[in-house]
């Protein structure tokens, strides 16, 4: 395959979406982990001292764009194949199929993909803008010693004390697990893995993780409304 296929052909097209994929579930078990530092219960010390790390560190930073261009690859190529099949197949079946052809959710990616874009959205206006471009309001936050940064953590309580912020973000958590758990296994399969015995556990495992992940994300803003954090 020539490298422009990559981004032409379809096959190419399915390939940057696995591998984009991939990527994107290993920055999720990392934004999980520092997010999982608020129930540390210390006031945001450690997830501050965290998201400082994060947001201070010049490989990181250097990780963080190919991170964005991680996801608009992989919102670009979504896209593209969706309408490609959709195109392909103007007509749909004559006895409708449901589940017996393939799962609701992996008939729904599209959809499940356009409900997490505009979360994407929502969560960079709450916390990337601010974080990176615009300043976080407040008095900053100082570490041990003596160390000033930025109060995401008082941040993140703000935002979370508004009901709709809160919902929106749960049902996010819920399309995220269905979108990933078709996901997970689908990108194992465009790489090239086939054989059974490992088809088998690859989605076991992707079922736990999208489920873990996602009960782990939508548990964050919870805390945060019903004050189990503070």
């Amino acid at each position: 395959m020539k490298w422009s296929e990559m981004f032409t052909s379809s096959v190419g097209k399915k390939w940057i979406m696995a591998l984009t994929g991939l990527f994107l579930i290993s920055f999720l078990v990392v934004h999980a982990g520092i997010n999982a530092c608020i129930w540390a219960n210390d006031g945001g010390v450690m997830f501050n001292k965290a998201a400082h790390f994060m947001g201070a560190t010049v490989v990181i930073r250097i990780m963080e764009v190919g991170l964005f261009l991680g996801i608009f690859l992989h919102i670009a190529q979504g896209y593209m194949l969706e309408w490609q099949n959709r195109s392909k197949r103007k007509q749909g079946y004559a006895v409708p199929m449901g589940n017996k052809g393939s799962k609701w959710y992996s008939r729904s990616m599209g959809l499940l993909g356009t409900i997490l874009l505009i979360f994407f959205i929502i969560h960079w206006k709450h916390f990337w803008v601010p974080s990176r471009i615009t300043g976080i309001p407040g008095p900053e936050m100082t570490l041990p010693g003596d160390m000033e940064v930025h109060n995401m953590y008082a941040l993140m309580q703000s935002t979370f004390q508004e009901l709709w912020v809160v919902i929106v973000y749960v049902l996010a958590c819920f399309s995220l697990c269905w979108h990933l758990i078709h996901g997970f296994l689908s990108a194992f399969r465009t790489v090239g893995v086939s054989n059974p015995k490992y088809v088998a556990l690859i989605r076991n495992v992707g079922i736990g993780y999208s489920v873990i992940i996602s009960l782990a994300f939508a548990m964050m803003p919870v805390s945060m409304y019903l004050g189990w954090v503070k």
